[in-house]
């Protein structure tokens, strides 16, 4: 399998921890891709026609997309304690908890798009201030209802652990318009987790950078 990719997406980040949880690290081939919202891959369009990462080939040319899709297939590769359970109240509470972390990020990525990317002459602060709310929001709700740490990682907590590390790589609160906001001392509760919760070696190994 291939595995279109690129070292800073935390939707990636997250495929990546979940095929080294199910112990098939070693069956994907990771090809990075250069890509740009405003200046997409080909090699990317190919693949998946939304142009996101990331993307998975199959062995039979078949491709899936996105990383909750990708991560649902790949938890059925493998023998050990499911990643994504099966039914029941843990299945609703860890795909909860997948959808909070996701809501996050893509807050946080629009922040990002907008103001690295867009000129300055056309941004909008309303919409910059109205997707960082969304960021706080959730860290909010995250520290209200943190995922369960246990020696087995749910998607829920890969997820949240893919979520705040993203957040501290590239910080996007600290564009805020009403003022920056320092995350580990206003949400030390969230970040006090996230310490607790990266130390697993699938989070170590794929850590962001770039």
């Amino acid at each position: 399998m291939k595995l279109y990719s690129s070292t800073t997406s935390p939707f990636v980040r997250k495929v990546q921890v979940v095929a080294e949880e199910a112990g098939i690290a070693d069956r994907i081939t990771l090809v990075p891709v250069l890509t740009m919202p405003t200046k997409p891959s080909d090699e990317l369009i190919a693949k998946n026609p939304l142009v996101k990462m990331p993307a998975l080939e199959l062995d039979d040319g078949s491709v899936l997309y996105d990383s909750r899709v990708i991560c649902e297939y790949l938890d059925t590769l493998h023998e050990r304690r499911p990643l994504i359970p099966a039914s029941g109240a843990p299945r609703w509470t860890a795909l909860r908890e997948q959808a909070l972390a996701d809501g996050i990020l893509d807050a946080g990525i629009l922040v990002r798009y907008e103001t690295v990317l867009r000129p300055a002459a056309a941004r909008s602060q309303d919409w910059i201030e109205a997707q960082c709310l969304k960021v706080t929001q959730g860290l909010e709700a995250l520290v209200s209802q943190p995922p369960r740490l246990g020696d087995h990682p749910t998607i829920g907590v890969i997820s949240t652990v893919c979520a705040l590390g993203w957040l501290e790589f590239r910080n996007p609160l600290a564009s805020r318009p009403s003022g920056p906001i320092d995350m580990r001392k206003q949400f030390p509760e969230a970040f006090a987790w996230y310490e607790e919760a990266r130390r697993r070696p699938s989070f170590e190994k794929t850590e962001p950078r770039g």
